[in-house]
């Protein structure tokens, strides 16, 4: 009903994914064929990603091939469907495959209603914008019944609060800044490096956001989901980020396409290889456009450069023991920085404004507006302050009773709340909801 209330007409496609992987995980479970099995798993893969490559990437891979035939001296007369993109079929789509693959594997066996496997996909707190449940551990959840605990509803609340105020104060009050920059013709080399640097905690506060109401709703009612984001913005190497960012789908992409690829077995360039292949599927995976598979492309490159040189830097960092807080400085802000130029390809709207606003980070102080700068500073400044909390106490839970005062407690969640009533920014999507 929670879907079918955003349009009804997406049921049709979702109905028939899921009583095709419902049906062919029995099957699975009743074959010991091996030849019928690997048919019946490649049928359920084949299903699924054909409908997510319709639906999301006809119109792009047409409309990429037209103007690649035009640059050649051809005019073709291409003509491509006004498609609806389903709501959360990324999503959906990696969720449904996890339960076939993982019966196939035999890590799961099928459970037996239908109704079961139709809510583990479809669980409305996590269906438009993640974390992707894996059915091993959504799937014991709903069949098992679910019992009232304290402390599962005070962390629920928790990170409901916590989430709404990442997204309402601060990524919606980032969102004019970021799209004045990103709408303007020719930024300047300042309004670059704000525009970019007030991405970074937008896309951050709105996803990571989204995510703890998603786990705090679910809390609430009993379900446990797994942890999406784990401080990112302290990672000191590209493994690291991928380690605390998106957890749900950096880990589904290793467990399901980086190791059948051959992981890291099959020596240096193969593991490179699949690094490679893995992350620009992954930016892909993210929208039906060029600047998501340069991202990906983007971040592939980084994790491929940063495994070749790891022989060099553990060699630079042991000497670095007696000046290692600046060398933790050093390793911090490079990746910080590194990532903040990836969420300047994944935000561009074009691959012009790519190399435009690429070449104005070089002049990074021309036209810069102090203003704009403590603005984004001034709302960004009590996420940083909190992740310093976090990262220092190994708490994510920062307001965990066991360990903080009732009076420092109360204090806290009512500043939160006036912000978010009071100081909040205009209403935005969700960037994920695209996905």
């Amino acid at each position: 009903m929670f879907y079918a209330c955003w349009d009804w007409r997406f049921l049709a496609p979702l109905l028939c994914t899921t009583s095709l992987d419902y049906w062919i995980s029995t099957q699975l479970e009743n074959s010991r064929d091996p030849v019928k099995r690997k048919r019946l798993v490649t049928i359920s893969v084949v299903a699924n990603l054909a409908l997510l490559g319709f639906f999301k990437y006809f119109n792009f891979f047409v409309q990429s091939m037209q103007a690649a035939l035009i640059q050649l001296g051809f005019h073709p007369d291409v003509q491509t469907l006004n498609i609806v993109l389903p709501v959360a079929i990324s999503f959906y789509t990696f969720q449904a495959l996890s339960y076939t693959i993982d019966v196939y594997r035999g890590e799961l066996h099928p459970t037996k209603s239908f109704w079961d496997f139709f809510l583990a996909v479809l669980y409305f707190p996590h269906l438009v914008a993640g974390p992707i449940q894996r059915a091993s551990l959504l799937l014991p959840q709903v069949v098992h019944p679910r019992k009232f605990k304290p402390q599962q509803v005070i962390e629920g609340l928790h990170l409901m609060a916590w989430g709404f105020f990442k997204k309402v104060f601060i990524a919606d009050n980032l969102s004019p800044i970021v799209d004045s920059v990103f709408n303007s013709p020719n930024p300047t080399g300042g309004d670059t490096l704000i525009g970019v640097l007030a991405f970074t905690f937008q896309i951050y506060g709105d996803f990571s956001g989204y995510t703890d109401i998603a786990r705090g709703i679910a809390k609430l009612m009993g379900f446990e989901f797994t942890l999406n984001f784990n401080l990112p913005y302290v990672s000191m190497n590209p493994s690291e980020f991928w380690r605390r960012w998106h957890i749900s789908l950096s880990s589904w992409l290793r467990d399901y396409l980086y190791k059948p690829l051959g992981g890291n077995r099959q020596g240096k360039w193969m593991t490179n290889r699949n690094l490679m292949i893995t992350m620009l599927l992954g930016g892909l995976w993210h929208g039906a456009a060029w600047n998501f598979v340069l991202w990906g492309f983007y971040h592939g490159a980084i994790l491929v450069i940063h495994r070749i040189s790891t022989p060099f830097l553990a060699r630079v960092d042991a000497p670095a023991r007696p000046v290692k807080p600046l060398w933790i400085a050093i390793k911090w802000a490079s990746m910080f920085l590194m990532t903040c130029y990836g969420w300047l390809l994944f935000r561009a709207t074009s691959m012009a404004q790519i190399v435009h606003m690429s070449g104005e980070l070089l002049h990074p102080l021309d036209g810069l507006n102090t203003n704009t700068l403590k603005t984004v500073a001034w709302i960004v400044s009590p996420l940083v302050v909190v992740q310093l909390i976090q990262w220092r106490s190994h708490e994510l839970f920062f307001l965990n009773p066991a360990r903080v005062h009732p009076a420092i407690r109360t204090v806290t969640y009512a500043c939160m709340l006036y912000m978010i009533l009071f100081l909040g920014g205009k209403a935005q999507s969700f960037v994920y909801f695209q996905f």
